[in-house]
């Protein structure tokens, strides 16, 4: 017997939502068969079984918020039946009872049902629901009554946003029923000198043909880290154009061989992480996260690289071990790993481990832009469009002439804590130079 459970879905994923079995309790699953489906505050992921055997218990139901490591099913070997309920073990984390969601009204509260939270923890009362960690923290630390909140989860769950709507409403100067008024006034701190508080977003006005799009968690969660990365991380800029006439030459002459040797196109990305990578072995500080008061100098460079979901949100699985890999291998891995985001196929460690990313616009022409940091790492490159355009060259007698050639932009994005303007220029200037100057015709075959 075997115990399926939650994986780690990321450096800072603590828990996720069950929202599809694909396998019943007495079904055979194959190894790496898909098992289950878990949506996280990072990613939406299809996992697999770890091994072969027969599905006998499932102890987290679809809509339950299950913690990294708890167990979720049981797998015994092949031809197992499923285990009775009445022989089945004590389960820590039972399932959560589903309960529809039920417009509050402030003058009739809603019954209260018996906690389900543990007496030890400092949480509130929960209305015959399971809530989440954060959500737990989040009632308990803005004195929010719990009874009160409607849940649009699933089941009528209180899900984040729930919380939030209700926190953001009193900040903006309205005073929900589910607020509590303490009893006792407050202690008063007379500051020093007066505080002004922070300025609140104004609230849109919404007129009667406009449309309500709600936020989906992969989109708020990529706005949360954007701009904690943007209050924490001075960000500067320095870009540089780059000429690639030599790429050009090699994509041309090879695309047709690459398309049916490896299934995908060679476009210029795997020759930008080529020379990203043999770069950072020369200016290491590039290939750092910053850690407080220190910079954490990586030995083993990982490339994370942003992917586009449907424009409904970026992340950024990592190539792991990137450093000591040739193009045509960064090609394939970049490929694979953009390709598995994009199905939900992503594994537990994919998007863990970054030390320095890569976003790739230029697929839209664009001609610059200015990244945010990936935190907690030093730096984002930005490759963007390449296009047809007049260049000076020079022929070996010192004669300029005029080409046309394939250029573009390069802009890297750097934390001004971890090193200074001359460091990030010389980095992005060794790329452009091992771009520029490579044999890439070696490193395709």
């Amino acid at each position: 017997m075997a115990d399926v459970t939650m994986p780690q879905l990321g450096e800072t994923v603590t828990e996720g939502t069950i929202t599809r079995w694909f396998k019943n309790e007495g079904d055979t699953v194959a190894m790496d068969e898909i098992l289950f489906e878990v949506s996280t505050d990072k990613v939406d992921s299809e996992v697999p079984s770890p091994i072969a055997g027969t599905l006998t218990e499932i102890l987290a139901s679809e809509g339950d918020v299950v913690e990294v490591g708890q167990v979720l099913a049981r797998i015994g070997d092949a031809g197992a039946a499923a285990m009775p309920v009445a022989e089945a073990p004590v389960v820590a984390s039972p399932a959560a009872p589903v309960v529809a969601a039920v417009p509050v009204d402030a003058a009739t509260p809603a019954p209260r049902l018996p906690s389900l939270v543990p007496a030890a923890e400092p949480a509130p009362i929960v209305e015959g629901l399971i809530l989440s960690p954060v959500v737990r923290r989040l009632i308990a630390d803005n004195g929010i009554d719990v009874s009160t909140l409607t849940g649009t989860g699933v089941g009528g769950r209180i899900t984040r946003a729930d919380v939030e709507r209700v926190i953001q409403s009193h900040a903006v100067g309205t005073t929900p029923a589910s607020v509590v008024t303490p009893t006792a006034p407050a202690p008063v701190v007379t500051p020093p000198a007066p505080v002004p508080a922070p300025p609140t977003a104004p609230v849109p006005a919404v007129g009667t043909r406009d449309q309500i799009v709600p936020i989906n968690n992969i989109r708020k969660h990529t706005g949360e880290h954007m701009v904690r990365s943007k209050s924490t991380a001075p960000h500067v800029l320095t870009a540089m154009e780059v000429d690639y006439e030599r790429v050009e030459h090699v994509r041309r002459a090879n695309k047709a061989g690459w398309k049916t040797d490896e299934g995908f196109s060679l476009t210029y990305l795997p020759f930008i992480a080529r020379a990203v990578v043999d770069a950072l072995h020369e200016f290491p500080h590039l290939n750092a996260s910053f850690g407080g008061d220190h910079l954490v100098v990586h030995d083993e460079i990982n490339l994370a690289v942003a992917v586009d979901i449907d424009f409904n949100g970026l992340l950024a699985p990592v190539v792991k071990g990137a450093g000591g890999k040739r193009l045509r291998q960064l090609a394939r891995e970049i490929v694979d790993v953009a390709a598995r985001t994009r199905t939900k196929q992503l594994r537990p460690d994919d998007l863990s481990g970054g030390t320095f990313t890569v976003t790739n616009a230029g697929q839209y022409g664009t001609m610059m832009q200015f990244p945010i940091i990936n935190q907690p790492q030093v730096a984002i490159l930005s490759t963007d469009g390449v296009k047809r355009k007049p260049v000076v060259v020079t022929d070996e007698f010192g004669n300029e002439s005029i080409a046309i050639h394939s250029v573009g932009v390069l802009a890297l994005a750097w934390d001004h804590r971890a090193f200074d303007g001359a460091y990030a220029a010389a980095f992005l200037n060794r790329i452009r130079e091992i771009i520029e100057t490579r044999d890439w015709e070696a490193e395709v075959h």
